[in-house]
């Protein structure tokens, strides 16, 4: 393995860290998001569940699905779940996608970004 393949390693490996600390706390509830679901570390189907619920049982009108690091390709599989398996009936579109990176610090005080994802779903 090359220097530089040692050095994106283990940059990727601090991103994959960070972002599972960061998902696991963004997976409490937090007041004015109830129309948001966090995906993280729980069980992909409890994500799928969480957004037909929003729409189905809540009467929601808008969800938003959020992500961050190696979480995104999972909050995109939740959409596309969700939208063409349990609410193909329910004319479901994706508004916006939006893309962003924020910047953490590691534990060795080094800045590292993180990047993210926010699905906008509308009936």
């Amino acid at each position: 393995m090359t220097e530089d393949n040692k050095t994106i390693s283990s940059a990727s490996k601090e991103v994959d860290e960070v972002s599972s600390d960061v998902s696991s706390e963004e997976e409490s509830e937090k007041p004015g998001t109830d129309n948001v679901i966090f995906v993280g570390i729980k069980p992909f189907m409890n994500y799928v569940t969480g957004v037909v619920m929003q729409f189905q049982n809540k009467g929601q009108n808008e969800v938003i699905v959020s992500a961050r690091g190696k979480f995104i390709s999972k909050a995109v599989d939740v959409v596309e779940v969700a939208r063409r398996t349990f609410l193909k009936d329910e004319d479901i579109k994706i508004d916006n996608i939006g893309i962003n990176s924020e910047q953490f610090e590691n534990k060795e005080g080094k800045r590292i970004f993180v990047s993210t994802i926010e699905i906008r779903l509308v009936k």
